[in-house]
């Protein structure tokens, strides 16, 4: 596969990941705090210092909190500022997904944010994976004007979900981009590219970091945390590692 035939985003959940993305060469960044939640809007002060790295795309998560994607009126107002905030901050892209009880798309939510979106392309995120039925949710996006789709193919992992990204692929040819996401790596995302024949891939790559602090109380813990004194930031090398792992395919 040539460099030019795939694209590699990367999920970063600060300002150095953002850096350590674009030293292993990675194409873009979905920009997000709370990766521990699956990821949640990033702060104002995020998105502007992430922009003022050049020659990686940022696309910026808008997702006000944790837990499902059935969202109430206050926190699609609360997406729709943030979205605002994105564009104002220089985004490339903005990443959201809202979800009916009934595991629909959520098309009021949807034309509410696509139309504060304007034109930013729009990835409509993982809430994909806990649709009812992905093949009508993948033609109301569509519909919308989504530009890509990132999921596991509805599935607890992207290789555990191959056979239905494949279909996906498949049916959305040059209509939307399906974008594997959960649990790539280095070492299957030649195969899941062979199994699915997808051209852009979502991997997070990261690896814990210890801290630089001297003096420690590792008894008093922030929130839900197990170990405050280390943080997960991505490899530059693992992203490397995976694009070679695509070249040589």
């Amino acid at each position: 596969m040539k460099r030019e035939d795939f694209r590699i985003e990367i999920c970063a959940g600060s300002v150095p990941s953002c850096m350590a993305a674009k030293d292993g060469g990675a194409d873009r960044v979905e920009l997000c705090a709370g990766l521990a939640e699956g990821g949640l809007t990033p702060s104002l002060g995020m998105i502007r210092r992430a922009r003022e790295i050049s020659g990686i795309g940022i696309n910026v998560i808008i997702r006000p909190r944790e837990g499902d994607f059935l969202y109430s009126d206050s926190d699609i107002r609360q997406m729709e500022y943030d979205i605002y905030a994105a564009q104002d901050a220089g985004a490339d892209g903005v990443v959201f997904g809202a979800l009916t009880a009934d595991g629909d798309v959520d098309e009021k939510a949807m034309t509410f944010l696509m139309t504060a979106a304007g034109d930013l392309p729009v990835t409509f995120h993982r809430a994909f994976d806990h649709c009812r039925n992905p093949h009508e949710a993948m033609e109301t996006l569509i519909k919308f004007g989504c530009r890509r789709i990132l999921t596991s193919g509805c599935s607890p992992s992207a290789e555990a979900g191959a056979s239905t990204i494949a279909e996906l692929v498949a049916l959305a040819g040059d209509r939307i981009c399906i974008m594997p996401g959960c649990g790539i790596n280095s070492g299957n995302i030649a195969q899941i590219a062979a199994l699915t024949g997808a051209r852009e891939f979502h991997m997070s790559a990261r690896r814990p970091v210890e801290s630089r602090m001297n003096f420690r109380r590792p008894d008093v813990l922030m929130g839900s945390e197990k170990d405050g004194y280390s943080i997960m930031e991505t490899d530059r090398h693992e992203v490397a590692a995976a694009i070679e792992g695509l070249l040589d395919a």
